[in-house]
C-alpha cells in the first residue's frame, strides 16, 4: 500500500510504540482534536471519525467478516467487510482502502463513497461505546482473499436473504445494521434491484 504522511506517522512499524490516535470530530464531522483509541471508546465515548466498507462479488453477494477472537472490541462477532478508523489527517477513503488490504489481503476493484452516518452504540459485553461519525464505502472485490488471522476469524459471501437468516442467529456487531441501512441506497445502485438489497 502507498505510504502517506498520515500512515507514515502512525505506522506500527515506525518503531516508536506510540498509542494509536483517533480523530475527534464535532456533530458535523469537523476535526476538533485527537484521543487515544481505547479511551475514545470508554463510556460515555468520544465522537470520532470512522469508516465502514461493504464489498460485493460479481453475483451481488456481500462479503462479511467475523472479527478475530483476539480483538479487544467485539471479538468473534460478524460484521461488514471492513471497518476502522482513519489516522489523524488520513482521508477516510485512503483509510478504508488501507485497512481492507491489511485485514483481508485484497484491494477493492471498485470503491465509492456512500455517505456518512452518526451513531452511539454501547457494547454490553465489553462496556465500550461506539460514538462514531462513520464514512461509508461500497465496492467490488474480484481477487482471492488472504485474511490476516489476527484481524479476521472467518469470511463469508452472503445474499440479502442469507444475511437475514445469519443476522437472526447472531451474533453481529452492535453497529452493523446501522451502517448497512445507511449504505443501502448506494448498495442498491451498485448491485442492482435483482440482488435484493
Amino acid at each position: 500500500m502507498p505510504t502517506t504522511p498520515a500512515t507514515a506517522a502512525n505506522s506500527s512499524s515506525n518503531g516508536t510504540g506510540e498509542a494509536i490516535l483517533l480523530e475527534l470530530v464535532d456533530e458535523d464531522g469537523r476535526t476538533i482534536g485527537t484521543a487515544e483509541k481505547l479511551s475514545a471508546h470508554q463510556a460515555p465515548g468520544q465522537l470520532h471519525r470512522a469508516f465502514s466498507v461493504f464489498l460485493f462479488d460479481e453475483q451481488g453477494r456481500l462479503l462479511l467478516q467475523q472479527r478475530a477472537l483476539g480483538k479487544y472490541h467485539s471479538p468473534g462477532v460478524w460484521s461488514n467487510t471492513c471497518c476502522g478508523h482513519p489516522y489523524p489527517g488520513e482521508a477516510p477513503f485512503a483509510a478504508a482502502a488501507r485497512r481492507t488490504f491489511e485485514e483481508l489481503g485484497v484491494s477493492p476493484s471498485l470503491l465509492a463513497e456512500a455517505g456518512t452516518v452518526r451513531y452511539n452504540h454501547p457494547d454490553p459485553d465489553s462496556g465500550l461505546v461506539e460514538q462514531e461519525f462513520n464514512h461509508l464505502f461500497v465496492g467490488m472485490v474480484q481477487a482471492p482473499l488472504r485474511p490476516d488471522p489476527s484481524e479476521v476469524g472467518e469470511t463469508a459471501y452472503v445474499t440479502a436473504e442469507e444475511l437475514a437468516v445469519r443476522h437472526a442467529q447472531g451474533p453481529f456487531s452492535a453497529w452493523f445494521m446501522t451502517v448497512l441501512d445507511a449504505a443501502r441506497p448506494a448498495i442498491r445502485e451498485l448491485t442492482g434491484p435483482s440482488a435484493g438489497w
